[in-house]
């Protein structure tokens, strides 16, 4: 058999000299070639898969990769000119299916524009930073591998000034709070954070095997600055505390509705039950959707005017 432009090669065992050296016949037109390696991935038509191709190579932590995620996605409604879902209905929306080549057209960074204004008018500064930090790290990286050519986020600036001070919730308005219907869960973390004024990563970030029940309350993390290194509560919300774990002694305190995803750490994942550690984000818009009702204005109230309420509370209690 042969094959044009290849080597080929006779046996050689049992042949005389003279039929060894013509064992080895090639063609005047072959040539040795070698064998292709797989062909490199040509650039992504949809944004989406882009942002995936990012972040698989990007170095983040699991945290961060999935608030990058988050961030990255929103972006894809001020692509087409639209306004992405508000509130809780941000979390899970499915986004447009939108073109990469659409940051490569003229007026992509003037709808981002529109898009940056928008989103600062609707939460804080520093999370509208992180969010342009974001899309500007994936566009740089899109242009070193010739996906994109323009840098629509060019003409962006992070949003300056100093984030509005938070008014501390009134006593009457925490009284409102605890008698809001809400599940048990939500009642222990927003006591446990009232009484102790901790950071809320501080509160979520507690596990059940250091939570000191009869003592009412649990170690600090390092760095917080606390002079007894602990966060401490009363005796009704140790109650709550104890109710919530119902006897469960590892894993977070706090724990989301639903499985952990695969690629979640096993310290954020309860052993028991399998569920994950909620995440801040998670926790605010709870918080949010559940004072609603409570705001005159409409917008309810967030969790750093409980913090501030609960502050206010332990000075004037010395």
């Amino acid at each position: 058999m042969r094959f044009a432009g290849t080597v080929m090669l006779k046996p050689s065992i049992g042949l005389s000299p003279s039929e060894r050296r013509s064992a080895v016949r090639i063609r005047p037109d072959a040539a040795i070639v070698p064998r292709p390696g797989p062909e490199p991935a040509g650039a992504p038509v949809e944004y989406a898969v882009a942002v995936e191709r990012y972040l698989a190579e990007a170095s983040l932590s699991d945290a961060s990769r999935r608030v990058y995620r988050i961030s990255l996605t929103s972006w894809a409604w001020a692509l087409v000119g639209r306004r992405p879902p508000g509130g809780a209905g941000r979390r899970g929306a499915a986004p447009p299916v939108v073109p990469l080549a659409l940051l490569d057209r003229t007026g992509a960074g003037s709808r981002l524009a529109a898009a940056l204004a928008d989103r600062a008018a609707a939460t804080d500064l520093r999370t509208v930073n992180r969010e342009l930090s974001a899309l500007r790290s994936a566009v740089g990286w899109w242009q070193d591998q010739q996906w994109i050519s323009a840098d629509p986020t060019a003409g962006l600036r992070n949003v300056a000034g100093r984030p509005a001070p938070v008014p501390a919730l009134t006593g009457g308005q925490v009284t409102e709070l605890f008698r809001a219907r809400a599940t048990l869960r939500e009642h222990a973390f927003w006591r446990v954070l009232y009484d102790s004024a901790a950071y809320m990563d501080e509160v979520l970030g507690l596990d059940a095997g250091r939570l000191d029940l009869a003592g009412r309350g649990a170690p600090a993390g390092p760095g917080t600055g606390r002079r007894d290194g602990w966060i401490r509560w009363s005796d009704g919300t140790g109650q709550l505390l104890g109710w919530l774990l119902a006897g469960r002694t590892c894993g977070p305190v706090f724990l989301t509705d639903r499985r952990a995803p695969a690629r979640a750490t096993p310290a954020d994942v309860c052993p028991v039950t399998g569920r994950a550690r909620m995440s801040y984000r998670r926790a605010a818009e709870i918080f949010t959707a559940a004072t609603r009702p409570l705001d005159p204005a409409g917008k309810g109230w967030t969790l750093g005017q409980l913090r501030q309420a609960g502050l206010v509370a332990r000075a004037a209690a010395g």
